[in-house]
């Protein structure tokens, strides 16, 4: 299985829909490294770490979002998987 990265800027009404959260416990139900994170200007931040078909999923998940999100915009870059995490966390 191949390996990827996957590094998402999601915009619409993520902040305060407990949208980290709910990424997070989906990337590790995935098994999946990385992490989400807030941005000052308004936007969700993450990267994802994994099996193509599991990062593939977690970035459907966050182009939906949880229940009370609203998602207008998700970038998506993808690169070579780098192996530098241990986990799927949310950095406070």
């Amino acid at each position: 299985m191949k390996r990827v990265r996957a590094h998402v800027f999601v915009e619409g009404f993520v902040q305060g829909v407990f949208f980290r959260d709910s990424t997070r416990r989906r990337a590790r139900e995935l098994g999946l490294t990385g992490w989400v994170r807030n941005l000052p200007d308004g936007r969700v931040e993450a990267v994802f770490e994994g099996e193509e078909s599991a990062v593939e999923a977690a970035v459907a998940f966050v182009r939906e979002g949880p229940p009370h999100a609203q998602v207008l915009h998700a970038d998506v870059v993808y690169g070579p998987y780098s192996g530098e995490f241990s986990d799927f966390r949310v950095p406070y």
